[in-house]
């Protein structure tokens, strides 16, 4: 059994080969080959354009795929979504397909786009949000540079931000959001009733799911002695509860637990002044939930 894995080549290629390394697999590849090396026997790996990998994950040409939902739905793929990745380009978050416009454009809305241009490389995904708030527009395929084309050629775009920046730097608003999305793992149909591909795919979802769930959190460990216990143990979140063991010497405990990294500067100095001593933080690979 050898499963044939799509990974998206451009934006995503970078965060997604570092979460592949964090769930294990180590990828490789040259600078201008689309077939990544893969130290798990089982898998071989393709780059192909996010904008194209539900397409062949469909016809079956790939058994599986990493993509975003967005051209998921811009290509309306019959596949199964097997897990949600929250990750992106830049960071552990949501994408977003927008209506943006220059600042001194007059529309406010979606209903202002009725018989105006509109630039962008989501067509489809376009004319079926302009039609379901009965809009009639011109779409045109963007093939690159989408920001630049309003006002001179174009009234507005839909275009895909993470943090909205370009957007601005480009001089232009944000009117209206037309798809949220969050990059997916999916799997051919009939590679999915392959009991081997199948379980193959579940791997990589379970580990993927864990490097990421490891992404923003650490653990803690600290040595506590009798008096501190309580106060500590009290202070600390856990994934279920802290872990506490007694130490060789007398009235000392070990205590460890898994907590968010944005919560490790305020949470060790009042460890601290709890009693906790010699305190560790420690990054993770992978939780498995």
């Amino acid at each position: 059994m050898s499963l044939i894995l799509g990974l998206p080549k451009g934006s995503l290629q970078d965060a997604t080969f570092n979460m592949m390394r964090k769930a294990g697999f180590n990828l490789s590849v040259g600078s201008r080959s689309y077939i990544p090396s893969c130290d798990d026997p089982d898998l071989q790996c393709r780059l192909i354009r996010a904008q194209e990998i539900s397409r062949y994950v469909e016809l079956g040409v790939l058994d599986a795929g990493i993509t975003g939902y967005d051209w998921i739905y811009e290509n309306n793929s019959d596949v199964v979504e097997v897990a949600e990745l929250l990750y992106a380009k830049q960071g552990m978050r949501p994408v977003r397909w927008v209506v943006a416009v220059p600042n001194d454009s007059p529309i406010q809305g979606v209903k202002d786009l009725q018989g105006k241009r509109i630039a962008t490389e989501a067509v489809g995904l376009t004319r079926r949000y302009l039609e379901q708030h009965g809009v009639t527009a011109e779409v045109e395929f963007s093939w690159g540079a989408t920001e630049v084309k309003a006002p001179e050629l174009v009234d507005a775009i839909v275009e895909l931000t993470e943090t909205g920046s370009s957007l601005r730097a480009n001089n232009l608003r944000i009117v209206e959001t037309v798809l949220t999305s969050t990059t997916r793992l999916i799997c051919n149909r009939r590679a999915w009733d392959d009991a081997a591909k199948r379980a193959k795919v579940e791997q990589i979802a379970m580990l993927l799911s864990g490097a990421l769930a490891a992404e923003t959190r650490v653990l803690l460990k600290m040595n506590v002695p009798d008096a501190g216990l309580k106060d500590v143990v009290a202070l600390l979140p856990a994934l279920h509860t802290p872990t506490v063991n007694s130490l060789n010497t007398a009235g000392w405990h070990a205590v460890e637990t898994v907590v968010e990294e944005c919560q490790v500067r305020d949470l060790i100095p009042t460890l601290r002044q709890a009693g906790a001593q010699g305190i560790i933080e420690l990054p993770l690979n992978k939780i498995i939930l």
